[in-house]
């Protein structure tokens, strides 16, 4: 197997680049050869299979979608109370709408976790651990609640953004069609998300 660190990272993004705009059944080498710019076989060199090629996407991508720890400090600027959290949830999910290319692969990496033990065994090890380091930097920063709340956030903002990237048409009138291209389809669209954020913190987060 090849070990250059710098090529197997742009590989992963690669595939990930792929996950996202052609599913799962689209993720091979040749596409990720492709995709990459690089010479095809390129990618065999690097991962010994199909599987291999999901669980590196699995392990990477969180990585990938982690926030600059100077945007957290100074999101985490004002002291600690649910309209802080609201803040920062409200920058989650902006986060997660700009970087729609890496939650889209995510979701069919989740999909795929189903029928992959070793990518299951990889995407659980890392979003539990993402989870439990959410649950540790909410207690500790003194934000209200407690490590059920940041559990209960959690599920709440992830259906929540399932619904925003797979089906966006929610959140419009009945009839009216959604403009991948903006438009106001999806104006309307972000200011329902935004109310079902505060929605969502208001009803979990304790006052």
């Amino acid at each position: 197997m090849a070990r250059n660190p710098e090529r197997r990272t742009a590989l992963v993004d690669a595939a990930i680049e792929v996950l996202a705009r052609e599913g799962a059944r689209g993720l091979t080498f040749r596409a990720v050869d492709t995709e990459a710019g690089v010479p095809a076989g390129t990618a065999s060199n690097y991962f010994t299979s199909r599987d291999d090629l999901f669980t590196q996407a699995g392990r990477h991508i969180h990585v990938r979608m982690a926030p600059d720890p100077d945007e957290v400090a100074e999101v985490m600027r004002p002291g600690p109370s649910r309209a802080l959290v609201a803040s920062l949830t409200h920058w989650v999910v902006r986060r997660m709408t700009a970087e729609r290319t890496g939650y889209l692969a995510m979701l069919e990496l989740r999909l795929e976790a189903t029928r992959r033990p070793a990518l299951r065994t990889e995407l659980t090890r890392a979003l539990r651990a993402d989870l439990e380091a959410n649950v540790r930097f909410h207690v500790d920063s003194g934000l209200p609640g407690d490590p059920d709340t940041v559990r209960l956030l959690h599920l709440a903002i992830n259906g929540l953004l399932v619904e925003v990237f797979t089906l966006p048409g929610m959140f419009t009138d009945e009839g009216e069609e959604w403009d991948e291209q903006g438009g106001q389809e999806r104006e309307l669209a972000d200011k329902e998300t935004s109310r079902l954020v505060d929605l969502i913190v208001s009803r979990i987060v304790p006052g």
